[in-house]
């Protein structure tokens, strides 16, 4: 039996992941959590062997918690499941020791073939990741500007690109407005951008948003 913790804040998305990885019956979920300190304490209590991890997660973001859970427990299989495209994320994501890449806008009957991978000692990959990963071997291109930021500040990129004031990022990040103002202020110094109309345009030309 595969043990399988959640942790995603949005909790309609776990019930959903849930609901279709109990379905197989070599899967079962034994735990969930909304937040990183809620994983903590979950991780204290339940057995896991992979972990489902949603990559924008309020105070710490997803490849944040990667990091430490690759030091307090290095067992554990980590398989990112985010809404943000793949050809922008996928393969940061690997890069930083995740075991597979899965976006939730896809098939959900991939994630049951998606666990199933990674406990097996493989990488997942779709498709389109694979290809994404065969073409930067291939045709090492160009570091792209926004492709040297943190993932806090490639956070704060995309959000403010998408409309959203600095006082509700630091919110959804559960940060203070002062930090996100220092992230924007380096995001606009790292790309060479003077303000948000510019930083807008270079989120949608690069497609992050």
């Amino acid at each position: 039996m595969i043990q399988v913790v959640l942790c995603d804040d949005h909790a309609v998305l776990r019930r959903g992941i849930r609901d279709t990885l109990t379905e197989s019956p070599d899967i079962c979920v034994t735990g969930e959590a909304g937040s990183y300190p809620e994983l903590r304490e979950v991780l204290r209590k339940a057995e896991c062997d992979v972990l489902l991890l949603d990559l924008n997660l309020p105070g710490r973001s997803g490849l944040e918690v990667l990091a430490s859970l690759r030091e307090s427990h290095p067992a554990i299989k980590v398989l990112i499941v985010s809404m943000y495209p793949e050809d922008q994320y996928a393969l940061r994501c690997l890069k930083a020791g995740a075991h597979g890449y899965a976006n939730k806008a896809g098939d959900p009957v991939q994630l049951i073939a998606a666990v199933q991978t990674v406990m097996q000692g493989r990488k997942y990959l779709t498709p389109e990741v694979a290809q994404l990963l065969a073409d930067s071997l291939a045709q090492p291109t160009p570091e792209l500007p926004h492709e040297a930021l943190s993932e806090r500040e490639l956070q704060t990129l995309v959000k403010i690109a998408s409309g959203k004031r600095l006082s509700d990022i630091a919110e959804e990040l559960m940060l203070s407005p002062k930090t996100v103002s220092v992230y924007r202020a380096r995001v606009l110094e790292k790309l060479k951008l003077a303000n948000n109309a510019e930083l807008t345009v270079y989120a949608i030309r690069n497609q992050l948003v």
